[in-house]
């Protein structure tokens, strides 16, 4: 395998009409009854301008619903060989753990109908009821089987810090069938997506995911994910790049002061995200000159946490300019191919 390998592509429902046919019955009349029409999107409403770039939206304005069209806007421009589905259709965002966990069902069946069955370049990640962890990791292991699902899907904005014991059963199921755990910019909208309350512009939401990533890396860390699953590796997507120094820096230091707190984190938190976190490369958030990128990614401190992404259809860049400048090339080849294939074991695997 030496095409690229884009790591967060997002396939658009198009509406909840699609999934209607994946749900049983009783659900169906569910839907019915409560006059649901549409579910919650889980970042941006459909016509912001940052949810679809103008030039790969459709008549409606979305993005690709079919393999045929995801491959040429997507995959083609790039190269790309392999692609793995993040789907942010808001079947997760229901406060009802039983319709969060049907729907969360039916969005992963109509991935493998629509998109799987129809390109052999295409992989996914389990959507799953983030708030009912024994819920999710069910849905985990009906999917663990099919080897074109490679990654477990969460978002950075949950109910919990994602660190804490009662998610335990998620990250259990996902080292089991040797799947990361994603997790996408993103939120349940159980809490302010601030640290500070509720913002009142796009802007301020977008801007303070990065804070959101800071602080359910440090739960991760602190809470001793880590260390209870060895195996385990987390992917931030959508998470950008440029805060992740400073914030190990801060982390690894006051780790040093209080660390008898927290006794099973016995490595230095730089050392143990350098070695179990990865990162997708859009939205890339570094300076453009060159010499700039090169001094992050020394700060960075290794060339196996970046992974090949393009965010499409979100709007990160135009054209086909999904690589920063600057980066040479058997850097470009590695955060394309080496590291996500170290990433997702289950690429390596046949498929049907």
């Amino acid at each position: 395998m030496t095409a690229p390998i884009d790591c967060d592509l997002h396939p658009t429902v198009p509406g909840l009409p699609a999934l209607m046919p994946f749900l049983e019955p009783l659900w169906q009349e569910t839907v019915t009854r409560r006059g649901l029409d549409e579910l919650l999107p889980i970042a941006y409403p459909a016509r912001a301008p940052l949810t679809v770039r103008p030039d790969w939206r459709d008549a409606a304005g979305q993005g690709a619903a079919t393999a045929e069209r995801l491959r040429a806007e997507a995959m083609t421009p790039f190269g790309t060989g392999t692609a793995i589905l993040n789907c942010l259709y808001g079947a997760p965002v229901l406060f009802s753990d039983d319709l969060a966990a049907v729907f969360c069902r039916a969005v992963n069946d109509w991935v493998a109908a629509t998109f799987l069955d129809r390109d052999p370049g295409l992989r996914a990640s389990v959507v799953i009821p983030m708030t009912s962890p024994d819920l999710a990791a069910a849905e985990i292991e009906r999917r663990a089987d099919d080897p074109r699902f490679v990654q477990v899907l969460m978002l950075v904005g949950g109910e919990v810090p994602p660190g804490r014991r009662q998610m335990w059963p998620i990250y259990e199921a996902a080292q089991r069938h040797r799947m990361p755990v994603g997790i996408h910019a993103g939120s349940l909208y159980r809490h302010p997506t601030t640290p500070v309350g509720w913002a009142s512009s796009f802007t301020e939401d977008y801007v303070s995911q990065a804070a959101g990533f800071a602080s359910a890396l440090t739960s991760l860390v602190a809470e001793g994910v880590f260390a209870k699953f060895p195996d385990l590796t987390v992917v931030l997507l959508e998470s950008g790049v440029s805060w992740l120094p400073a914030h190990l820096w801060r982390l690894t230091k006051f780790w040093k002061g209080l660390r008898s707190e927290i006794p099973w984190v016995s490595d230095p938190p730089t050392t143990l995200v350098r070695e179990r976190v990865r990162l997708s490369l859009q939205p890339f958030d570094a300076p453009d000159d060159p010499a700039q990128l090169g001094r992050l990614m020394d700060h960075l401190g290794s060339d196996e946490m970046l992974l090949f992404s393009t965010d499409y259809p979100h709007w990160q860049f135009d054209g086909a300019a999904a690589w920063p400048a600057g980066l040479d090339e058997a850097l470009r080849r590695k955060i394309a191919v080496e590291n996500p294939l170290r990433t997702y074991p289950r690429l390596r695997e046949p498929t049907p």
